[in-house]
């Protein structure tokens, strides 16, 4: 039972209430007003639910304000219950408003009102025994009322917000109206056994003079007899099986009072142009909806919505906020620390057809606090709340704290105040929410059959009926879709087709344009210098597509491959040696080195030769080495001793060789030249370091010293091991001055950047369709090597080609562009201009169920954007909001935008909705 149920049934008394009631009300309306400004100033210490005092710890939503049983005993004690608020509006503006709004019967009770000497207005409510719907056309001279529950309330608010959006007769003045004039009225609530009615009583005691004068004229006491209709229900648990008898637990046995406050709006002071003004949407909020234990009423509202103090609402562009923020759905979220992420994708998903409307509604009834992938119905609680709040009448941006709390608590991911992507926490949003109203209680097992041998069509439905038994949420009907997914094996052609259900398309940016990289071009044979070579690859490309640029530049032959490698500080930083990898890895600033190997050496050492040189501190005299030039790789075979090692050595810097006549050296020059070691291989099998004399001859101060990384000097006799394991060897080499002299250094130490910027230039802007976007993502590919697919022919992991097809659209299509890119070394964002269609999103030329009785068009109505790069940025949203207007969602600002202004190279995560079929 809600509200009113406990309102007639579990009336208690209270020690508290007592004391309460002998506080005076005009001391309670200043401490009030002083509580809801300490609020306000004190955000960052208040708990999670944006409350001062928090009276019950259990409480979803405690009360700024208790209210209380004016009559209570001592005996009573607190009780934590919800109820949901009853909002009292005109009846005629009910029933143009309703629109679309659900039809539900009401009950009718005929009111008299009359204002005694003591200055109070005395309401009777007698119950008719009638039930006839809003439709029912009787004429009747005087005021209507009707009450109904706060989610067909704002359902009613927003569907005729739109109506008037949509015909076009609606004006800022109006939509204002909504919010004007709000004042608190305090009235008292008891039943009347004499006259079998119920009786509210409004005091000037209760209230200041001007409201009180506000109450008088919009009840108009003794002038005419008023009628009010019950849609909400509530009422009814008054009385015994729908008859005129109060129940026995009623509140007319202990002859109580219970104090009521409402929060009127919009009534003028004259009771003609009350009626005038009615199909303004002008409305009083009662908030009759609290747990009634202990004689205590409490106020389960939203302290955003209206201000306790009763100040009135004033739009003005100082507060931030242009003056059409007036209607409805335009409020905007304070930003708690960095949660413009957060801001930025509510915004989108609350103004996201069906899914504002279902949780307008009564979306609790659906909750599956059981779900064991859930979080007990508190984050769809969280959210409807904050939805209500968002899309209640008022200016005041909202904070999101309570949301906050419950996000924290179940993806700590989010908690604290660094930024975050907003896609990601959409995801998690999205997921969270569907198996928290997941109506499926007890998921069933089901083993999914390949789809390769039967029917697409058959095997699609198969999959999707098997999908809604385990999955069935608001989030389920309205955003997800089925791919189709075809792996064929490239060995034995195994075909495997499965149909997915996704809930957003992730889609690449293809380049449209060519990057131009500069590569060093290093050749291990010994006679050419290293060249730079500059090629052009696709600004998205991957590295398979430089080394492809690079072989044709190079004039690569048949026997011959490229091992490319990222240098840094005279040595290999890493191997890129991934085909697939995102040539966004490499930074316009790396120095990137290409090595020529003979192909099939792959089962060979790899030698690593790094340089070093002695030199000495100018200032302090003290000498010491450093690392310089370009590393040299080599694969060699039969790799034994030191002596292989010089050898090798000496041929890959052979090109370096000064052409000077007079060189001389200490030793034979035929050491020195290539001819000499190509002699040496064609020696017998005699290994050159079988005596310690020979190896002796190339040790001295003028020869080069050899060390294994981080090891002592390498002897030309010392024997070396390679583990198989290991199968590469970094080796120093010590230059002495007389070989730094013989050799052009020049060469070995120049190393190009990869792109080097010139001033005052940039390169020019890419632009990419959506469509583009779309194919790139649809086309065939093979898997990664970290992706492999158990193929259950071959009966082990192949790298498999794989293609996607769209084969059932959602009616709510979430487009995330992948503009942020991840690696172990970078992140980058590409800054990419998409054109994206506004009006007409056509997928029916990508669809693959071509008999889909679906719409294939869509129009967008909402943009998550994200603005600045990888280090920080900032998040806004874009929102089509009726009456052709675009609005900006900034945090707390909100204002309109021209349509010639949402397309940018910020758009991040598109939302589209469909276009019913004609």
């Amino acid at each position: 039972m809600t509200g009113f149920s406990r309102l007639a049934g579990k009336l208690q008394s209270s020690s508290t209430a007592r004391l309460t009631h002998n506080l005076s009300l005009r001391l309670l309306r200043p401490l009030r007003s002083f509580l809801s400004f300490l609020s306000a100033g004190m955000d960052d210490l208040l708990a999670p639910d944006d409350c001062p005092f928090d009276l019950y710890p259990g409480s979803r939503s405690p009360p700024l304000l208790l209210l209380y049983d004016a009559d209570a005993d001592d005996d009573g004690g607190f009780e934590d219950n919800h109820g949901e608020s009853i909002y009292l509006v005109p009846y005629s503006w009910w029933i143009k408003a309703r629109n679309n709004v659900k039809e539900v019967g009401g009950t009718l009770y005929t009111t008299t009102s009359k204002e005694d000497f003591a200055k109070q207005i005395l309401l009777e409510m007698r119950r008719e025994n009638c039930h006839k719907s809003d439709n029912d056309k009787e004429g009747f001279s005087g005021s209507e009322f009707a009450l109904v529950p706060e989610a067909t309330w704002l359902q009613t608010l927003k569907s005729h917000d739109e109506y008037i959006g949509v015909n076009g007769i609606g004006t800022v003045l109006a939509a204002k109206s909504q919010m004007h004039d709000v004042f608190p009225l305090q009235i008292r609530l008891s039943v009347s056994q004499e006259t079998k009615s119920l009786r509210a009583r409004i005091s000037l005691t209760d209230n200041p003079i001007d409201y009180y004068r506000k109450a008088c004229s919009i009840f108009q006491p003794e002038t005419e007899l008023l009628r009010i209709w019950d849609f909400s229900g509530q009422t009814t648990l008054f009385f015994m099986d729908d008859g005129n008898e109060f129940a026995a637990d009623s509140p007319r046995h202990s002859r109580r009072e219970i104090l009521l406050e409402l929060q009127v709006h919009g009534l003028s002071n004259s009771g003609n142009d009350m009626r005038r003004r009615e199909d303004d949407a002008t409305f009083a909020d009662s908030r009759m909806g609290g747990t009634f234990s202990s004689g205590i009423l409490r106020l389960n509202g939203s302290i955003d919505s209206f201000q306790p103090d009763g100040r009135t609402y004033n739009l003005s562009e100082s507060d931030g906020y242009h003056q059409e923020t007036g209607l409805l759905g335009l409020k905007g979220l304070q930003n708690l620390g960095n949660t413009c992420f957060m801001n930025s994708a509510i915004q989108c998903l609350v103004h996201t057809p069906k899914v504002v409307d279902y949780f307008l509604g009564d979306y609790w009834k659906e909750i599956n606090s059981t779900n064991p992938l859930g979080m007990q119905g508190e984050l769809a609680l969280a959210f409807g709340e904050l939805s209500r709040k968002l899309w209640s009448p008022g200016t005041n941006p909202v904070a999101p704290r309570a949301f906050k709390s419950k996000l924290a608590k179940f993806a700590p991911q989010f908690s604290g105040y660094n930024q975050h992507d907003s896609q990601e926490f959409l995801a998690f949003l999205l997921d969270g929410l569907h198996e928290d109203l997941n109506r499926v209680k007890q998921k069933p097992y089901i083993e999914m059959k390949d789809a390769a041998d039967r029917p697409d069509e058959e095997a699609a439905e198969e999959y999707w009926q098997s999908h809604l038994a385990r999955n069935d949420s608001i989030i389920v009907d309205v955003c997800q879709g089925q791919f189709r997914s075809k792996l064929v094996c490239p060995m034995c052609k195994k075909v495997s087709i499965t149909f997915d259900p996704f809930m957003y398309l992730t889609l690449p940016l293809p380049s449209t344009t060519m990057r131009s990289m500069t590569v060093t071009l290093v050749s291990t044979d010994g006679v050419a210098l290293p060249s730079p070579v500059a090629v052009s690859v696709p600004n998205c490309g991957s590295l398979k597509d430089l080394i492809q640029a690079l072989s044709v530049a190079c004039f690569l032959r048949d026997d011959e491959t490229l091992l490319v490698a990222e240098v840094y500080n005279s040595r290999i930083l890493r191997y890129l040696e991934e085909p697939y990898d995102s040539i966004d890895l490499i930074r316009d600033d790396d120095y990137i080195v290409a090595y020529r190997l003979p192909k099939g050496s792959e089962t060979s050492v790899l030698v690593q030769f790094m340089h070093k040189k002695a030199e000495r501190d100018d200032y302090s005299g003290r000498a010491f080495t450093r690392m310089f030039g370009l590393p040299l790789v080599a694969r060699l075979t039969g790799l034994s001793c030191g002596y292989d090692v010089r050898q090798a050595f000496l041929r890959l810097i052979n090109p370096f060789l000064k052409p000077t006549e007079d060189a001389s050296y200490d030793h034979d020059d035929a050491e020195h030249s290539v001819s000499a070691y190509e002699d040496s291989e064609m020696e017998d099998a005699q290994s050159p370091c079988d005596t310690e004399s020979d190896a002796d001859m190339v040790d001295g101060p003028n020869e080069f010293e050899f060390s294994l990384d981080g090891s002592s000097k390498l002897k030309m006799f010392d024997p070396i091991v390679v583990a198989r394991a290991q199968g590469s060897l970094e080796i120093i080499a010590l230059w002495p001055e007389k070989m730094l002299e013989k050799y052009d250094m020049c060469f070995l130490g120049s190393l190009p950047e990869v792109f080097k910027h010139q001033l005052f230039s940039s390169r020019p802007p890419e632009s990419v369709s959506l469509y583009n976007c779309l194919e790139s993502f649809l086309k065939e590919e093979p898997l990664g090597p970290e992706d492999m697919w158990y193929c259950p022919s071959c009966k082990r992991h192949q790298q498999a080609s794989k293609k996607l097809d769209l084969w059932r659209l959602p009616e709510i299509l979430v487009v995330h562009l992948k503009r942020f890119s991840y690696s172990q070394f970078l992140k980058n964002k590409l800054e990419t201009f998409v054109d994206f269609p506004i009006e007409d999103l056509d997928l029916s030329s990508y669809i693959a169920n071509r008999s889909s009785p679906s719409s294939c068009r869509y129009v967008l109505y909402a943009i998550s954007n994200h603005y600045g790069g990888m280090g920080g940025g900032h998040y806004t949203a874009f929102v089509h909001h009726g009456r052709n207007r675009w609005y900006e969602f900034d945090d707390g600002w909100v204002f309109p935008i021209n349509e010639e202004g949402i397309k940018t190279s910020a758009a991040y995560v598109l939302f589209y909705r469909r276009v019913p079929a004609a």
